[in-house]
């Protein structure tokens, strides 16, 4: 019985750390940077979820960095208008393409799928009211954000 309750806390102790830890929106939002008007800003998040919780691959935009696909988690980049393509690659890469506007503001979903050896994270574009409530609920994970 011993072993089955060890194993029980090793199994939770692992999903609970594949979660985001950090502030909700509300705490940090007077200190994120208001939008230059010559940019576009794109939010990522991933719901709170267990399944797929070890599977974190980076998130590129445009071929560069921008963050880690962690449940629970949001992040933010701004960028130049113009087409913009999104990846994640675990066991195969998914991409998303959309076009950013100047001063516009969109939400890139990022959601576990069935792989074959490891889950697929794939990103999805959501319309803004969804996006934004769930940015809401999830914990900032992005770059640390200056004082004000």
């Amino acid at each position: 019985m011993s072993r089955i309750r060890l194993l029980v806390i090793v199994i939770l102790s692992a999903l609970l750390a594949a979660c985001a830890s950090g502030p909700r929106l509300a705490e940090i939002q007077s200190q994120i940077p208001n939008l230059d008007p010559a940019q576009g800003r794109l939010y990522f998040y991933r719901s709170d979820s267990f399944v797929g919780g070890g599977v974190q691959p980076n998130i590129l935009v445009n071929g560069q960095v921008a963050g880690k696909s962690v449940p629970g988690g949001f992040f933010f980049v701004d960028a130049r208008p113009g087409p913009i393509e999104v990846s994640c690659s675990t066991e195969v890469e998914k991409k998303l393409s959309l076009v950013l506007d100047a001063g516009q503001t969109r939400y890139v979903r990022t959601v576990v799928g069935m792989g074959f050896f490891v889950g697929r994270v794939y990103p999805e574009l959501v319309d803004n009211a969804e996006g934004a409530k769930m940015v809401a609920e999830a914990k900032y994970i992005g770059a640390p954000l200056p004082k004000r």
